[in-house]
């Protein structure tokens, strides 16, 4: 091969493997000088390890890697670990790297293992240098800071933007507190109070206001609430700049509050359709045309008002047809909306990018080719940052020609409403972002998080997180040994055995089609509640048997971790059962066997009852962990009702008649015995009165009288759940595997998806080891 080959090959090779550099994007980097990120990264490393913090050098030197890309370099004697890297983040992502890859850590939402040895693992020089594929990594939908954030305090707010850096992420939403500063705006352009209390959503539901799907619902917003935000912003974007993360602040999308018509009745604005079965008193929100001037007026005052109180980064996010379809399909009215749109951003800061979700395009009804393009071209190409937000399952930018030209951050979703099921994608992601960097003509620039929740899947999040500095594809079954090792301090060989069953199983899906997660008992009852399972159930049994086998290792039984995936497994194995108790139920209503009927319903409920009191063992999965930390926010009785409602509502009704209603589901102790078990016992009675007098079941009846005894009481209700565990999740996990292993064997599950493992043999022959027979 000649040499001018090799340069070629070399150069192709590049290309591939980091996308295509946009110069327009290149003034989107930390500003914060290296010794400040360089103390910020220390103190990180500080508040994981503790005292040990000192075995630890770091330093930030932007010169050691390639322009818009982060690098590590890692260099240890045994004694002291050297941690060079090209910004604050990129040396938290090398100690990251180090602690998982040399000493066998970890750091999640559900707590972290972070044992080093005495003597730290050698690594000679030069070292250890890693460099990241793409110039991005985003975190974030704009759902999460409402399923997930909506209550989170400074403390909360701090570990998640530590586990943010240590994972790599540079590129994070910062949305919390835009309510004040959209106040200041519209106040100063003669709004009231009174006007805004009409347009800002509840607490909980500030994410869909924000989009102009809804206004008001949860409301009004307590003028303490907006303060309080206001000053945790502040918080939030500090140490994000700290570190040399670059936050994305809110731009101006073009939904204003209804008063417009009166505070300037020659203003031009229609209404946007209604969303999701809210009336009107909730929904079809006002919205300003994009060549009206009093866009640029209010999208350019809003963001010079958060230039004055946070500082600038240049970069905005704005969703104006997030599921609300635009007044016309013409493309000359699309390409002038974005132009509006991105106008109010320049006249506020001629450096603004515009960064935009992609999932309007996924309906594919309106959005056709040509509107695609005409909305993407309407922006100065470089100027707009897509975000693939479904790219493991629906890749967008392959049906688009990467987005017509503008760059895109390739996405893994997953999770919709912060539902709880075990779940994922584990081979697209493995080959999806490499796939997207060598796409034809490619424009992508980042990989990013997108789920509507977090605090479930903690493995998907983890090996997506990897893909900004994965050259490629690995073998999916050495690193799932690799993570549960880590998670585990080492872990054994019944956990090896049990993730390799999860990787097998849950964690194989393999279609294109949105999983929502809410198999089972979490849903409202009805006769033809469908039951979707694309593995075989064997698989996740056998996974609870090892797990089950593991935890009798005191080191386990101990580990914070492994307890939290222990109940988790044993949650989802059970949450899969009570799909098989529910068919059950239905074949014995068709055959009008009122014996049988109750047999199968005592059991769901029995379920229901041994499910609340084994997630009550772990705080994770507990109700009041969230209802509480809403009432922390309150100041007098009226507070405490509004985050009562706000809190309970969003995770069972969504809305005030049940628009969304379990779209949010949460499989926590306290919601299971007192909104999910009380629905299943109505069912059960309801059909069981049926059989009885002959006259046929009335799901409309039911319906109504669920909603009316059970759904709106629990809305409005304002107990308070327990916030401390009760019970030993190792005792428990125990118990109602001996209790419901035998009911896994069923003929029920042969409908699903059967695959011969050799794994199944090597449970049972480990099981033997410990003198267990698996049931």
């Amino acid at each position: 091969m000649t040499a001018l080959k090799i340069l070629i090959l070399g150069v192709v090779c590049v290309q591939l493997s980091c996308g295509r550099e946009f110069s327009t994007l290149n003034h989107i980097r930390s500003k914060t000088p290296s010794d400040v990120q360089s103390t910020a990264a220390a103190d990180l490393i500080k508040r994981v390890i503790g005292v040990r913090a000192s075995d630890f050098l770091v330093s930030v030197d932007p010169s050691i890697g390639p322009k818009n890309r982060d690098t590590f370099k890692l260099v240890s004697s045994g004694a002291k670990l050297s941690i060079t890297g090209t910004s604050g983040v990129a040396v938290a992502m090398g100690f990251y790297y180090y602690l998982k890859y040399y000493c066998g850590g970890q750091f999640t939402w559900a707590g972290q293992q972070v044992a080093l040895p005495t003597v730290l693992p050698v690594i000679a020089s030069p070292g250890k240098v890693v460099t990241s594929n793409d110039q991005f990594r985003y975190y974030q939908n704009v759902c999460t800071v409402s399923y997930s954030f909506a209550w989170w305090d400074w403390a909360r707010w701090e570990r998640e933007i530590d586990w943010m850096a240590l994972q790599g992420i540079n590129l994070p939403l910062a949305f919390t507190g835009q309510e004040a500063i959209f106040q200041r705006v519209y106040m100063a352009m003669g709004f009231t109070d009174k006007d805004l209390e009409s347009h800002f959503g509840g607490a909980a539901f500030l994410a869909w206001a924000r989009m102009g799907n809804i206004h008001g619902w949860g409301g009004p917003l307590p003028q303490t609430w907006m303060d309080a935000q206001l000053i945790l912003q502040h918080q939030i974007v500090t140490r994000m700049r700290s570190l040399g993360i670059t936050p994305v602040l809110p731009g101006f999308a073009g939904h204003v509050p209804a008063a417009i018509t009166r505070v300037f009745p020659q203003a031009n604005v229609t209404r946007l359709g209604g969303w999701s079965n809210f009336h009107q008193n909730y929904s079809e929100t006002y919205l300003l045309d994009f060549s009206d001037p009093l866009f640029s007026k209010i999208g350019g005052s809003f963001i010079k008002a958060m230039e004055y109180e946070f500082g600038v980064d240049h970069i905005y996010n704005a969703d104006t047809f997030n599921e609300m379809t635009p007044r016309s399909n013409d493309p000359a009215y699309l390409a002038a909306a974005a132009k509006g749109v991105y106008n109010g951003m320049l006249a506020g800061d001629t450096q603004a990018i515009w960064l935009m979700q992609g999932w309007l395009f996924m309906e594919q009804g309106f959005w056709k080719p040509p509107q695609i393009k005409a909305l993407l071209t309407g922006v100065p190409q470089g100027k707009m940052i897509i975000l693939d937000l479904i790219s493991e399952l629906y890749p967008i930018y392959a049906r688009t020609e990467s987005y017509y030209g503008q760059p895109f951050i390739w996405c893994m979703l997953h999770n919709f409403g912060g539902t709880m099921e075990l779940y994922g994608a584990l081979d697209k992601v493995n080959g999806g972002p490499s796939a997207g960097r060598s796409f034809p003509n490619t424009t992508m620039v980042g990989t990013g998080l997108t789920p509507e929740g977090i605090n479930q899947n903690e493995v998907m999040y983890e090996f997506m997180n990897e893909q900004a500095w994965r050259p490629g594809p690995v073998n999916l079954l050495d690193w799932i040994d690799s993570y549960q090792k880590q998670r585990y301090n080492g872990g054994n060989k019944f956990t090896s055995v049990a993730w390799a069953l999860l990787k097998k199983s849950v964690y194989a899906y393999n279609t294109t089609e949105k999983f929502h997660g809410k198999n089972g008992y979490v849903r409202r009852p009805g006769l033809k509640l469908n039951i979707r399972i694309w593995y075989d159930p064997e698989q996740l049994y056998q996974a609870w048997d090892n797990m089950v086998l593991a935890s009798t290792t005191p080191a386990l039984g101990n580990n914070t971790l492994f307890t939290y995936d222990l109940v988790d497994v044993t949650r989802n194995s059970l949450q899969i059962l009570s799909s098989m108790y529910y068919h059950d139920i239905i074949a014995a209503y068709n055959t009008t066997n009122t014996s049988q009927l109750q047999t199968a319903g005592q059991k769901m409920v029995d379920l229901l009852s041994d499910l609340d009191t084994l997630l009550a063992s772990d705080v994770h999965f507990l109700l009041g962990t969230w209802t509480e930390a809403a009432r922390q926010f309150s100041l007098d009785v009226n507070d405490t009702i509004l985050y009562d409602l706000n809190s309970r509502n969003q995770v069972t009704l969504w809305g005030p008649t049940g628009q969304i209603r379990d779209y949010a589901a949460k499989q926590w102790s306290g919601l299971i015995n007192r909104y999910y078990k009380p629905r299943w016992q109505l069912f059960v009675d309801s059909l069981v009165n049926s059989t009885k007098t002959g006259i046929p079941f009335n799901n409309v009846k039911y319906d109504q009288d669920t909603f009316s005894t059970v759904e709106l009481p629990f809305s409005n209700d304002h107990t308070a759940f327990p916030t401390t565990t009760t019970g030993s999740s190792v005792d428990l996990a125990a118990k109602f595997h001996q209790k419901y292993r035998s009911e896994t064997k069923s003929k029920f599950f042969s409908q699903f998806p059967r695959k011969s493992d050799r794994t199944s043999a090597f449970s049972k022959q480990l099981a033997r080891q410990w003198g267990r027979a698996l049931a």
